[in-house]
């Protein structure tokens, strides 16, 4: 897999015939395996022959091979996938039977290319690996700190009021935090010291 992910901007489809079987492949972006299942029940057709699937949401994945023999669908879509350098997308190829046997290997070769197809048509966004910081500010500060936060597009996740002043957890990408950090440290002169969450 490529160094920089990416995932759908929209939900795209890709259709082919192959030997007389119909194959439509939609790909669509998820936030969670939850999501991938549920879209996946909106866009399968049960009057179709198969609905095989897979979606990669980071480290989670599975595939769905809908009654083809084990391995010539639902994993030649994921390694179509993972071969695109995508994340957080799940994929579903539908197949009208037209008569032809493929073998294991057409299929194979017929799931992982259509939803390869689709993927690579399909416009695209880059995933930004986000990190989050957590400070501590006086209530007399916190306007300040807030407005530059949103300057540096750094947003604010939570705000917990207490007796001495206001914790802060905010969002950015990962690249940007220590430069976050800093401007932070140089606006409060040295009151307010951000820590990384994600270390």
């Amino acid at each position: 897999m490529s160094a920089t992910l990416d995932t759908l901007a929209e939900p795209w489809r890709h259709e082919e015939d192959i030997r007389k079987s119909r194959f439509l492949a939609q790909a669509a972006p998820v936030a969670s395996p939850a999501d991938a299942l549920a879209w996946f029940a909106t866009v399968g057709d049960p009057a179709a022959t198969h609905n095989c699937w897979a979606y990669r949401v980071g480290d989670a994945y599975r595939f769905n091979d809908d009654g083809e023999p084990g391995g010539t669908a639902g994993r030649p879509i994921l390694q179509a996938i993972d071969g695109q350098g995508c994340d957080r997308v799940a994929v579903v190829v539908t197949r009208w039977y037209g008569g032809i046997k493929l073998g294991a290997g057409g299929l194979a070769r017929a799931y992982g290319g259509s939803a390869a197809e689709c993927l690579r048509l399909a416009p695209r966004v880059p995933l930004v690996a986000m990190g989050r910081l957590a400070l501590r500010c006086d209530f007399g500060e916190l306007a300040l700190v807030s407005a530059r936060l949103r300057e540096m597009e750094a947003a604010i996740e939570e705000e917990t009021f207490g007796s001495d002043g206001v914790g802060l957890v905010v969002r950015a990408p990962v690249d940007r935090l220590d430069a976050i950090a800093s401007r932070v440290v140089d606006l409060t002169r040295g009151r307010v010291q951000p820590r990384r969450l994600d270390r």
